[in-house]
């Protein structure tokens, strides 16, 4: 994955995609982060030969969407014999079917989630090339302007710019006894939606934020300031922290009954029950 899970570009990845080939390999990438490549990088020039793209997490679809979801997959030219039949080939002002030479055969569902791909397709022409671009730009200035303002409340596990997502850790939080899960269960009293807990799990109290493109300064600085409270409030009461969400409905599910005795059937409510 380019850039890394932790929102890292690889700066070795020429050196890398060598080595592969040059043992016989090829190289394939996932495409998840593609929002940060957007309009800079050709996959192609660092020497990836197969690739798939996330539609409805990069083009048009935020993440927290909703599905369905698609992954269309891409190859180098060389590789486009051996594409699974059919393909849409264009001949003269239309779109025929047609098989490649090599073909491995069909697989089930080849369109994929045909609507999905066709509001790709209209995203990405709508916006064209300079658009594109300044989607990851906008992405990656977003991560690093979260990253640079909670850098002093929030340990860094890689102290370096990032792309398009930053990873923080609460390691700091933990050792006042505030995890990385009562940080995110107290944002939910913001009516912030909670970031990814826990991943990557090379990170200690990971908490992954990707802002995407899509999100405002005010929005951007509205969440860092939540996040700064969040912090003073694990030195100044912390009970406030550990015990949220507070606003909500439902506050903390039993995790592990859910995981054990998980109810997988509607069934009305006894008025015992209510």
């Amino acid at each position: 994955t380019i850039p890394s899970t932790l929102g890292l570009f690889e700066p070795n990845i020429l050196e890398i995609t060598e080595i592969i080939h040059n043992a016989g390999g090829l190289v394939y990438a996932d495409g998840a982060n593609l929002n940060a490549l957007l309009g800079i990088v050709k996959l192609g020039d660092l020497g990836v030969d197969i690739c798939h793209s996330n539609l409805h997490k990069t083009f048009s679809t935020p993440h927290g969407g909703g599905g369905p979801g698609s992954g269309p997959v891409m190859v180098k030219d060389d590789l486009a014999e051996f594409l699974p039949h059919p393909v849409a080939e264009k001949h003269s002002e239309s779109y025929v079917l047609a098989n490649p030479d090599q073909s491995i055969g069909s697989i089930n569902g080849f369109h994929g989630s045909f609507s999905i791909a066709v509001r790709a397709y209209a995203y990405i022409k709508a916006l064209g090339l300079e658009g594109l671009q300044s989607v990851s730009e906008n992405a990656i200035i977003n991560a690093n302007y979260i990253q640079t303002n909670l850098r002093d409340k929030y340990s860094l596990p890689q102290d370096r710019y990032c792309m398009h997502e930053t990873v923080l850790s609460a390691s700091r939080q933990k050792d006042r006894g505030i995890a990385g899960l009562d940080i995110a269960k107290r944002l939910l009293d913001f009516g912030i939606h909670a970031p990814t807990m826990y991943f990557p799990m090379i990170v200690d109290e990971a908490l992954m934020i990707e802002p995407t493109e899509s999100e405002s300064k005010e929005t951007l600085d509205h969440f860092i300031a939540v996040m700064r409270q969040i912090d003073d409030e694990t030195n100044n009461n912390a009970e406030l922290v550990s015990e949220a969400p507070h606003d909500l409905p439902v506050t903390r599910l039993d995790e592990a009954s859910a995981a054990r005795k998980p109810i997988l059937r509607w069934s009305p409510i006894d008025s015992d029950d209510q």
